[in-house]
């Protein structure tokens, strides 16, 4: 581990961004989503087109920091509810969940990370961030939320599923709103 994973929030190194999020349908995000040749996984589309994924009328913009769990303080890797809770305690908060296909659009220049090797089921794939947002179900089966991955040179909004016992990795990179 270097040392730079070392450092705990606000200490440590973190990319910011600044999101613009509402004032499209559900329909009309989708529509942009595909006219910018976004791709998603089954799990994407079912967060996306569920009844309780809703969006906002009005456009605002979101404050976001990106960073690994380790930055929060995780050596070893946690559950999303430790993460969570640490996050809220060093002053992030959790994204909406609408901020997924937002940051997507907007951020099109992520790098690409993809190795074979490393590639394991039941955890994050390299190079993919997690958006940090409230589920909308405790349903095991249902997606948890949305991260960002590219692959081959196209944009992914992917949904995820993972249970309050699986352990994020250290050099997992995560997205919280300030």
């Amino acid at each position: 581990m270097n040392s730079q994973n070392k450092k705990i929030y606000p200490d440590c190194p973190i990319i910011t961004r600044i999101v613009e999020v509402g004032g499209l349908s559900k329909t009309e995000l989708i529509q942009k989503l595909k006219q910018n040749s976004i791709l998603m996984n089954e799990y994407g589309e079912k967060l996306l087109t569920d009844e309780r994924f809703t969006t906002s009328p009005i456009k605002h913009s979101l404050h976001t920091v990106e960073l690994t769990v380790s930055n929060l303080g995780f050596p070893k890797g946690t559950t999303s509810s430790k993460l969570y809770k640490r996050a809220a305690e060093l002053g992030l908060k959790l994204c909406p969940i609408e901020l997924g296909p937002y940051l997507r659009l907007a951020f099109t220049d992520q790098s690409e990370e993809y190795s074979e090797n490393l590639l394991k089921r039941k955890q994050a794939p390299l190079g993919s961030i997690t958006i940090a947002s409230e589920i909308l179900t405790e349903n095991d089966n249902f997606p948890k939320g949305f991260y960002l991955r590219k692959i081959n040179g196209t944009l992914w909004l992917r949904g995820y599923i993972a249970d309050q016992l699986h352990i994020w990795n250290p050099h997992d990179h995560f997205i919280f709103c300030r």
